[in-house]
């Protein structure tokens, strides 16, 4: 008599199921934690950036004074955009399959992750059209860019100081770099070209991590930016920024949008669907991306290495 197969056993016994969804989609945005946000009454918000001075000029006493013109400004308007998705699970299933994992929390919590992944990638990427709010990328000004080639160029400390140079909002404070990982690598490359540098150093976010800094300032890992862009005749660049967080007054750098009334990521219990057995639970953010002064965002564009 042969002994009991492995496939027969198995049908009198369980696997282990561990409880809780081990992550699996990651793409890292270490700026996301010290980006700040703003929450807005209305579907945008409004503000004046200066345009023209008004002018003066010198002049000796009992002169006819001629300076009279005044300051002119450009309205700008950053607008919320929704970011919704339902979670829906039949009602069988929740009660019979929920012993180790809860299906509706499982479903909750993955349409929330998504809602924040989809923030982040407008964050760079956001184009504003088809409802979404514009990204870096289309945000900076194309005189606080700097061009790296005509075909792209290899990562380079004169080009990072040049990007900083241009951030002017904070008096030449710089808060933030952002780099994809790529970059990231290639400045490490550098840093070990030097002969004998440090590549420790680093900033301490308010979280307890660190991350490595130039000249003080933390270089967040952002891997939302993209390394396929097309430069001249390379089709492998991508763009790193510099720039600076709002500090609540509404004048300077970056800051996030959401609704003051509804702030943050919202969970609404829909109820019943009326033609199948299944709970509908809607997910939704209403969100959006303000960059107050022009002179708080700064890119290299066409780094290809």
């Amino acid at each position: 008599m042969p002994s009991v197969t492995l496939a027969e056993s198995a049908k009198l016994s369980q696997n282990q199921l561990v409880a809780g969804i081990i992550e699996n989609i990651i793409t890292v945005n270490r700026m996301y934690e010290v980006l700040p946000f703003d929450g807005i009454n209305g579907n945008a918000l409004a503000y004046n950036r200066e345009n023209v001075l008004g002018d003066v000029d010198v002049y000796a006493v009992g002169d006819a004074i001629a300076a009279k013109s005044a300051a002119t400004f450009t309205q700008v308007t950053s607008t919320l955009t929704s970011i919704i998705g339902d979670a829906e699970v039949n009602g069988l299933i929740q009660v019979t399959r929920s012993e180790f994992n809860d299906q509706t929390a499982v479903q909750i919590g993955s349409k929330a992750k998504s809602a924040g992944r989809k923030y982040q990638d407008m964050l760079i990427n956001g184009t504003g059209a088809s409802n979404q709010f514009n990204g870096l990328l289309n945000l900076v000004d194309s005189a606080q860019i700097v061009d790296a080639g005509t075909n792209g160029a290899a990562l380079s400390f004169a080009q990072i100081d040049e990007m900083m140079d241009l951030v002017l909002d904070k008096d030449g404070q710089v808060d933030y770099l952002a780099f994809n990982a790529r970059t990231i690598r290639s400045y490490n490359e550098l840093l070990r070209g030097l002969g004998g540098a440090s590549i420790n150093e680093v900033v301490t976010l308010p979280s307890g991590a660190t991350v490595p800094a130039y000249r003080g300032v933390p270089i967040f890992r952002n891997d939302y930016i993209p390394i396929n862009q097309t430069q001249g005749t390379s089709t492998t660049c991508t763009t790193i920024f510099a720039g600076t967080l709002d500090d609540g007054s509404r004048t300077q750098g970056i800051a996030g949008l959401t609704a003051s009334e509804a702030s943050g990521i919202q969970v609404v219990d829909v109820g019943e669907s009326e033609t199948k057995d299944e709970h509908i639970w809607r997910i939704k953010w209403y969100a959006g991306l303000a960059l107050f002064s022009l002179k708080g965002l700064a890119a290299v564009k066409g780094i290809n290495n």
